[in-house]
């Protein structure tokens, strides 16, 4: 698998809480106390207790959970990485996007041309999920995360 992009952001909270949310994976519908990464697709997990499948009405992708990482990976070519690592101001949150295909591996580099500002929409994005990370464990407003 090839990186496509790379994001990283410190989150002022310790890698046990940051985990704590992030990687609580279990069997059953996704929601705030189940796989909150990825809240926003719902769905219903399956498998585990490390591989997983989630299934919405409108696509299914793969889950996979480790001690320090969670990936999702769906479609012809997406994986997404975080990894939780300690850091002297708390936690440090990696995104990774990948190319996962294993056919036609050629074309995703092509066809994310077309995806005109695909790095800076997932740099937003990232930034915008820190601070979510931050409210959530401090139940006040974000203020706690920087992204680089």
């Amino acid at each position: 698998m090839r990186t496509i992009c790379e994001v990283h952001g410190v989150i002022e909270a310790p890698a046990d809480r940051v985990s704590a949310l992030l990687l609580a994976v279990r069997p059953g519908q996704v929601g705030p106390d189940n796989c909150w990464l990825l809240t926003s697709h719902g769905g219903v997990l399956t498998g585990g207790p490390e591989r997983f499948t989630l299934t919405t009405p409108s696509h299914s992708m793969t889950v996979e959970v480790g001690p320090s990482w969670l990936a999702a990976q769906g479609g012809w070519w997406y994986r997404g990485e975080y990894h939780i690592k300690p850091h002297p101001n708390g936690t440090e949150l990696v995104h990774r996007v990948l190319n996962a295909a294993e056919w036609m591996r050629w074309g995703v580099p092509l066809a994310n041309r077309f995806f005109v500002g695909f790095e800076a929409t997932t740099r937003q994005g990232f930034a915008s999920l820190l601070d979510r990370v931050t409210a959530e464990l401090t139940s006040g407003p974000a203020s706690g995360g920087s992204a680089r």
